[in-house]
């Protein structure tokens, strides 16, 4: 008999799920509702992953709305909450339950809360303190490796997250701390703190460092790129160091420079940097400097196994269903989807890096999963007549497309028997599969971040684009988007009832 503690022994599985954090989570949940045997794995001893331990200031960047216009039980409830993960009655729409509401995004401590509500209200089982330790290829399929023995299974999947420090090449970097070491902000009161980097990491340390730090510096090669926040769904609150600066406040810098070194300096250090946006040489001096570089995938023996990886060797390369493009069978869950690009219309790129877009990739890789073992996706039936509402419908408030916008799609497809609703599906594998005739509506972004639908059509192979125009509150079910529609669609419906 399973032991009910420790769930899942060594044996065969058709997939093994490696992590316990949301990724893990999702993705476990999303494959027992399509009736996959999998186990899952982790080397915690409890759920949440790098919520355990990260935000180091605790507070979250992604926001929920405790109340919205629509009820937490509803599907729309989700473009609203983008912190809980997603489940049927019961189990979903968690982290509002453990918001206090002193902000619109939770505590690291309010998220870990629902993590585990998730996994208890879901019946989802993992089996804790089992280590992942080595991955072969064997039988048409791989060995998961672990201290408590192998693990076969026809598919793995890692939700590993992106959870080890990252360090550029920088000489003198040893001197530093990375982010994972910083200290409690008490305990740089009246120092000099240089941060090195400018994202999102880098300005929660200078943020929770403001009250206490005397002097505080941001230093990076780019410049702090205000124009990109409007495809991001995180909220701003980490950007006071920016707005002290650029008003001249005294004592905070962020600065555009690229790092020579790292050096010690009269019983401190000086970070060595060259201009990048004002040329010339620049010397910062600091009590402590602190690496704010970001961090890459704990890929283990992945790489030896054939996973290729991008940008730095730090995510591995993924396809649309987040599968390793030069390891085939090998999967990925979690915010390491961000390897998986999608087609970057207008320069815009999923938002796989926070939990509101990767449950959704944990949806999609669950269901290619699934036909993969054989299990038939669900195709309901859409009437010739309804189809225009329908599109529309998910144009005005799908969750999966507004909040990811241009990477995932509703999809119909037509044939002689009819329409079918195809679900939620890559943006990039419609138009690059090829196959029947189709139709599929996502929602996009121009490059001055203005938000507009649009309608792709397959027809015979071919592939036409349908820009519809935007709209100041984004009601896009109105008469005029019904009538561009009808008449996009009307060459590839002919003939269908």
């Amino acid at each position: 008999m399973e032991n009910v503690d420790r769930p899942f022994p060594p044996g065969r599985y058709d997939v093994v799920v490696v992590g316990s954090g949301p990724g893990g989570l999702q993705t476990s949940q999303c494959l027992t509702r399509l009736g996959v045997e999998h186990a899952v794995i982790s080397q915690d001893d409890a759920p949440g992953g790098m919520f355990r331990r990260f935000p180091i200031f605790e507070r979250l960047i992604s926001w929920t709305k405790p109340d919205a216009p629509v009820e937490r039980s509803t599907r729309e409830y989700e473009w609203y909450d983008h912190n809980s993960l997603l489940g049927d009655a019961g189990a979903q729409a968690l982290a509002p339950e453990f918001m206090d509401r002193t902000f619109d995004v939770p505590s690291r401590a309010e998220m870990e809360a629902a993590l585990v509500a998730f996994t208890e209200r879901a019946g989802v089982r993992v089996r804790y303190g089992c280590r992942w330790t080595g991955t072969r290829r064997e039988d048409e399929g791989f060995v998961v490796e672990t201290d408590d023995g192998d693990y076969g299974c026809r598919f793995a999947v890692f939700a590993i997250g992106v959870t080890q420090p990252w360090v550029p090449p920088i000489r003198g970097s040893e001197l530093a701390a990375h982010y994972v070491e910083t200290r409690p902000a008490g305990s740089y009161r009246d120092k000099r703190v240089v941060i090195i980097g400018k994202r999102n990491s880098a300005f929660e340390v200078g943020n929770g460092l403001l009250p206490w730090a005397k002097e505080l510096t941001l230093v990076s090669p780019r410049p702090v790129q205000l124009e990109l926040l409007p495809q991001s769904p995180l909220r701003l609150r980490y950007l006071q160091p920016y707005e002290e600066y650029v008003r001249g406040g005294a004592g905070t810098y962020v600065v555009d420079a690229a790092i020579e070194h790292i050096e010690p300096s009269n019983g401190g250090l000086r970070v060595v940097a060259e201009g990048t946006r004002w040329p010339g040489r620049l010397e910062f001096d600091a009590d402590d400097v602190i690496l704010a570089t970001g961090f890459k995938a704990p890929l283990q023996d992945l790489r030896e196994l054939g996973v290729a990886t991008v940008l730095n060797d730090r995510i591995p390369a993924l396809s649309p269903f987040f599968e390793s493009l030069s390891a085939p069978g090998v999967f990925f869950a979690g915010n390491v989807t961000a390897g998986s690009r999608g087609i970057r219309k207008h320069g815009i790129g999923p938002n796989s890096t926070s939990v509101n877009g990767f449950r959704y990739n944990a949806r999609v890789l669950a269901e290619h999963l699934a036909e993969r073992l054989g299990i038939e996706r669900a195709r309901p039936r859409v009437e010739r007549a309804d189809l225009v509402p329908f599109l529309l419908r998910e144009l005005s408030c799908a969750p999966e497309l507004w909040i990811q916008k241009t990477f995932l799609a509703r999809v119909v497809s037509v044939s002689e028997d009819g329409l079918r609703d195809e679900g939620i599906l890559p943006l990039e594998h419609f138009l690059d599969a090829g196959g029947q005739d189709a139709v599929c509506a996502a929602i996009e972004m121009d490059p001055k971040a203005v938000i507009y639908p649009a309608v792709y059509v397959r027809r015979a192979g071919r592939i036409t684009e349908h820009e519809l125009p935007s709209h100041p509150v984004h009601a896009f079910r109105g008469p005029e988007y019904a009538r561009e529609v009808e008449a996009v669609l009307g060459p590839l419906l002919r003939g269908t009832s």
